[in-house]
């Protein structure tokens, strides 16, 4: 495991230098040409990629929004990465691959959590072994509401890029851990809903984190960074994506925004990935409740 520091330094080389002042292609295949991407002929195809890290408790919003609004223009294959003894997050998992959903497959992938912690890891294998037209490297925590997924598959259709990104999601205030959305039990998983009057407007102003529609023929190529060991190497913690940047900057464009309909997100104060009163949970929390979501 790297030190912190030395994770800082050689980060701020990836995200500052490469793809800027040094070629990219000394650490990554050169994606295809925009006329060279292929085209879906009939129906798309999306893998929707997310990690989930003690998170069950949102990652229920994802299944049910996925079973309650399978899209009829887009066929899904949902792949979520998870830790080898989240007891919840599996029993969740099982529950929605036993619920045949049209349009929608269910794939779970158990990871041991020190992969798990390093999102490229597992976005790498899934985009090297995607067979889909599209890839949307997500979080278990975005909602797909009504229409979202069909409102989207028109811009799969036609738009000959290798990075797209939703222009706008809707967001909840900051709820606090007591909020009976974030308390659910489940013990017993099964569908659930939200109140979508309780969520507004929110802007999205590029391809980041849990916003990056990559094009399948782009996945394919590049994979997610594979050819840096500093974002494929096992953590002993939760680590935020900062090889996104480094991605997009491998890529060489920042993405084509797409207006979509109901991506949703509930905000809430407390991290279920942070021990409960740690310093990490603390500063996050305290972060969280400072910010205002522009």
């Amino acid at each position: 495991m790297r030190s912190d520091f030395t994770f800082w330094l050689a980060n701020q080389y990836y995200t500052k230098l490469v793809g800027k002042v040094i070629p990219a292609q000394w650490y990554s295949k050169i994606p295809p040409r925009s006329e060279d991407l292929s085209m879906p002929s009939g129906k798309p195809t999306l893998e929707i990629v997310s990690h989930c890290w003690q998170y069950a408790h949102l990652a229920i919003y994802q299944f049910s929004s996925l079973a309650a609004y399978a899209p009829e223009h887009l066929n899904v294959v949902h792949t979520l990465f998870h830790a080898n003894n989240d007891e919840d997050t599996i029993a969740l998992a099982e529950y929605f691959a036993e619920r045949k959903i049209k349009n929608v497959t269910w794939r779970s992938i158990a990871l041991p959590k020190q992969e798990l912690f390093r999102r490229a890891i597992g976005r790498h294998r899934a985009a090297l072994n995607t067979d889909a037209d599209w890839v949307w490297f997500a979080d278990c925590d975005l909602i797909f509401g009504k229409n979202c997924l069909d409102s989207l598959a028109n811009h799969l259709k036609t738009q000959q890029t290798g990075l797209l990104f939703p222009d706008g999601e809707r967001i909840t205030e900051l709820l606090p851990p007591d909020h009976p959305w974030i308390t659910q039990s489940l013990k017993q998983p099964r569908p659930v809903t939200v109140d979508d009057s309780q969520f507004y407007a929110n802007p999205i102003v590029k391809a980041k984190g849990a916003f990056q529609i990559v094009h399948g023929d782009v996945a394919r190529t590049m994979g997610y960074c594979g050819n840096l060991k500093l974002y494929q190497q096992p953590d002993n913690r939760w680590r935020k994506t900062y090889e996104d940047t480094v991605f997009r900057n491998l890529l060489g464009h920042e993405g084509v925004p797409v207006t979509i309909d109901n991506l949703m997100r509930i905000r809430h104060a407390a991290k279920g990935r942070y021990k409960d009163n740690s310093k990490m949970s603390q500063v996050r929390t305290s972060l969280r409740k400072a910010q205002k979501p522009t």
